[in-house]
């Protein structure tokens, strides 16, 4: 009867075993990316909106006071309206964060939306 050498066998499974771990851990690298992307866009287009909204009821230009926010806030103004007048009026900012995951595949960047004002949602 012949046996069976077995030697390295243990080796190739941990090498099966650390592959898995490795990419588990860049896909969840990924998504915490983008996790914390979405949660920067969600905040500076609040931001954003709100202060937009601030500047417009004392009369000045919400769109530009928007578009300063939004951009010190890690973001790009992607589209601002105003609706309304004085009284009764409503700001709604999309606001554009990139990300950074080094996959080509992957989209660069997450969009937010916000609305503020005294009609607003």
């Amino acid at each position: 009867m012949a046996v069976r050498d077995e030697r390295g066998s243990g080796s190739m499974l941990m090498i099966g075993v650390m592959t898995v771990v490795l990419m588990l851990s860049v896909a969840g690298i990924c998504l915490a990316g983008y996790l914390v992307a979405a949660h920067r866009a969600r905040a500076a287009a609040d931001l954003a909106a709100l202060s937009g909204a601030a500047v417009f009821v004392t009369g000045g230009d919400g769109c530009g006071a928007a578009h300063r926010n939004a951009r010190s806030n890690g973001g790009r103004l992607v589209s601002c309206e105003q609706v309304g007048d004085q009284v009764d009026f409503v700001i709604t900012v999309r606001v554009e964060v990139r990300v950074r995951t080094g996959v080509a595949q992957l989209p660069g960047t997450i969009q937010a939306v916000a609305h503020a004002g005294s009609g607003a949602p």
